[in-house]
């Protein structure tokens, strides 16, 4: 691991990739204390301290929404766009279409993605502007100082403007840094806010006649420890399909007859359904400040009740079957293994291969998807039963772990491209990653 760490630094493309991510994500922690015009940020920290809801939104903004920054709004506006967009291209031919047309289609796409990230910036913009003059702290003092149009406005270009620039420096970690921009800015929202979390449950057992016990928080530490070793463990895991290419003579060589392998991931859609159903549940919070009629539905729908948890898990296991149609399509596999000599031992080429790869995707895929269900799910359940109140759940659990494992694969793979040992060394296993999926195309 010393020596891994030691061979970052002596690769001079490796080390400004790094460093040129840490400066961006420095960047984005400095922009959270940029607080939008007219709003009361003490006011606002004690009104965020009172609600869950706002507690856990403020998690995953990484502080943002207690300072109601400029980046108050985080990355979700633009994961909003992206299952927009991917639902569409499912239901709308033209965008289909343009999907299967490589890279110039892709990019097509992701300018519609940005496009619709600044439309629903503005609107929930305006949403959180009419919601916030309604705001008092448990000292009466109202976190808008005026009310009005003006500062409607002022609130709705402001935190756009916040969320496309963190979209701006996601893509731009991509392609200039170490890659899973996206990923890396909603890691490093979550895990800038555990101190503070921690330090909250600390304080919360030191208070007089605190409920929260050792008992509490030795269960929540025995808990986070087996979630992320079955995140590890999970995270890694394929079902491999065994390959076999035809032996071919062009000229005076053969070509194939070797035998290799399909690997379908156990979780192929990552952590793309817990964010996409996290982002769909919060929808009802923000239409509620539009319309007071559907404050029966926010209440409903508030985290921590069993109706939350009963669709959080349903979406879950929507998306993931969803998203791994939408990124792996087996009749191209099957066509693709057809057109290059290679075949499933025991299975016809062609229409026959396809379905015996989408059986197998879909027994995984439910397997991988319950798996997403019961990590987001049960910590806060069992926390919540022993009286301990602390934020940083099963969802941001799988969040950090899963982009901390893509992250070291994808240097160790610089690493190992130039003769580098990699972090485990010249004998250890290769550290396998995976994409968050708003970073890579929707594609097979």
């Amino acid at each position: 691991m010393a020596s891994g760490l030691t061979n970052i630094f002596r690769i001079p493309e490796l080390r400004k990739r790094l460093l040129f991510s840490l400066g961006m994500l420095a960047v984005y922690r400095l922009g959270i204390f940029v607080t939008t015009p007219g709003v009361d940020r003490v006011a606002m920290r004690r009104v965020v301290s009172q609600g869950s809801l706002l507690g856990l939104l403020n998690f995953f903004s990484g502080g943002a929404l207690e300072q109601l920054s400029i980046f108050a709004l985080g990355i979700m506006p633009y994961v909003s766009a992206s299952i927009i967009l991917q639902l569409l291209t499912v239901v709308y031919a033209p965008l289909e279409k343009l999907q299967k047309e490589g890279e110039l289609g892709r990019r097509k796409i992701t300018q519609y993605t940005r496009y619709g990230t600044v439309v629903l910036s503005a609107i929930q913009g305006y949403g959180i502007s009419t919601y916030l003059e309604t705001l008092r702290d448990s000292t009466g003092l109202s976190v808008v100082a005026e009310p009005g149009w003006g500062f409607r406005l002022m609130t709705m270009v402001s935190l756009a403007a916040g969320t496309a620039f963190i979209m701006w420096m996601g893509e731009q970690i991509t392609e200039r840094g170490i890659g899973n921009g996206i990923s890396l800015v909603i890691f490093a929202g979550i895990v800038a806010r555990v101190p503070a979390a921690a330090y909250q449950t600390f304080m919360a057992y030191r208070a007089p006649g605190s409920q929260v016990t050792e008992l509490g928080l030795l269960i929540l530490a025995i808990v986070m420890m087996v979630v992320i070793g079955v995140i590890v463990f999970v995270e890694r895991g394929q079902r491999r399909i065994p390959i076999q290419y035809a032996k071919r003579v062009v000229g005076r060589k053969a070509y194939g007859g070797q035998s290799t392998h399909l690997p379908l991931k156990v979780n192929t859609s990552g952590v793309i359904p817990p964010i996409f159903a996290s982002s769909l549940l919060l929808f009802p919070a923000t239409l509620a400040g539009w319309f007071p009629f559907l404050g029966a539905l926010q209440t409903a729908l508030s985290p921590g009740t069993w109706i939350y948890n009963v669709v959080y898990v349903g979406l879950i296991i929507f998306f993931a079957y969803f998203y791994t149609a939408v990124t792996f399509n087996p009749v191209d596999v099957a066509d693709n293994l057809k057109k290059n000599g290679g075949y499933i031992p025991g299975i016809r080429p062609g229409k026959n291969t396809a379905t015996y790869i989408d059986h197998v995707l879909s027994r995984i895929t439910f397997g991988g998807a319950m798996y997403l269900a019961v990590i987001c799910v049960l910590p806060t359940i069992i926390t919540s039963e022993f009286g301990v109140t602390f934020y940083f759940g099963g969802t941001s659990l799988l969040i950090v772990v899963g982009v901390a494992l893509d992250t070291v694969q994808q240097i160790e793979g610089h690493l190992i491209t130039r003769h580098y040992e990699g972090f485990t060394g010249p004998r250890g296993p290769r550290i396998r990653g995976r994409r968050l999926g708003a970073d890579q195309p929707a594609s097979a």
